[in-house]
C-alpha cells in the first residue's frame, strides 16, 4: 500500500450533517414551489446549480431567485433558506482535521455557493470554537471558485495540478458514490462515510495501513 501523503475531504454529509428536507421545505417556504426539484443532496439544477458552478454570481443568483419567486426576497431570507442544509458541524470532526494536519496535506473538495461560503463558513459562525473553515485546511477547492462541480473529473483536475498532489499518495473522503467513482478512477484511494457518520476511526485505519 503507497503511503498516503494527503486527505481530501467533501464538506456536507462528511464534515457537516446535512439535511436536504429542511433546506427545501425553507425554500418552499420563501416561495419557491418547485425546490424539490430544484435541490439535490449531491448536485443542484437551475439557478441552484448555475450559483454553485459559477455560472452566476450570488448578486445574480438571488435576483434571478426573486424573478423566480415573484417576490422582493431580501439576502438574509435566502441565506437562512441555504442554511436550512445544515443540521449540525460537529467540532470533533473538525478538531480531527487539525491532528491530521500535523501530518498530512489536508484539502477541502466540495460543491457548494458564494451565499453558504462568504454569507456563512468563512466566519466565526461556523465552528462552535468561533473559526472559519479556512483555519482547517490546507487549501480549499470550491465549485464555484473553480467553475465546475463534482462529480466532473474538471474540478479534480484543478485540484491536482493546483495543489501538486499525486492522486495514489491521496486519500478522498466523500460521501456520494458518483465522486467517489470519480476518484478512484483518477486512482485516488476513497472512502465513502454515510451522511453524519462518525468516520475517525475508518479513516484512521486506512491511514495506518
Amino acid at each position: 500500500m503507497t503511503k498516503i501523503k494527503n486527505i481530501v475531504f467533501d464538506l456536507g454529509g462528511v464534515l457537516i450533517d446535512l439535511s436536504h428536507d429542511q433546506a427545501v421545505r425553507r425554500f418552499e417556504e420563501i416561495g419557491v414551489v418547485d425546490a424539490a426539484q430544484l435541490l439535490d443532496p449531491y448536485e443542484q439544477k437551475g439557478i441552484f446549480l448555475e450559483v454553485e458552478n459559477g455560472t452566476i454570481t450570488a448578486d445574480e443568483y438571488c435576483q434571478k431567485l426573486r424573478e423566480h419567486t415573484g417576490k422582493d426576497l431580501s439576502y438574509e431570507e435566502i441565506k437562512h433558506a441555504w442554511l436550512g442544509f445544515i443540521v449540525d458541524v460537529p467540532q470533533y470532526k473538525l478538531d480531527h482535521l487539525l491532528k491530521l494536519r500535523e501530518h498530512y496535506n489536508v484539502y477541502l473538495l466540495s460543491n457548494t455557493n458564494p451565499i453558504i461560503q462568504e454569507g456563512w463558513a468563512r466566519t466565526d459562525q461556523f465552528s462552535a470554537a468561533g473559526r472559519p473553515i479556512g483555519d482547517y485546511f490546507d487549501k480549499m477547492y470550491t465549485s464555484y471558485e473553480v467553475g465546475v462541480t463534482k462529480p466532473d473529473r474538471k474540478i479534480f483536475d484543478y485540484m491536482i495540478a493546483d495543489s501538486g498532489l499525486i492522486p495514489y499518495e491521496t486519500l478522498f473522503v466523500d460521501d456520494a458514490k458518483s465522486n467517489v467513482e470519480v476518484g478512484r478512477n483518477l486512482g485516488f484511494q476513497a472512502y465513502q462515510p454515510a451522511n453524519g457518520e462518525d468516520w475517525r476511526e475508518a479513516v484512521d485505519k486506512i491511514l495506518n495501513q
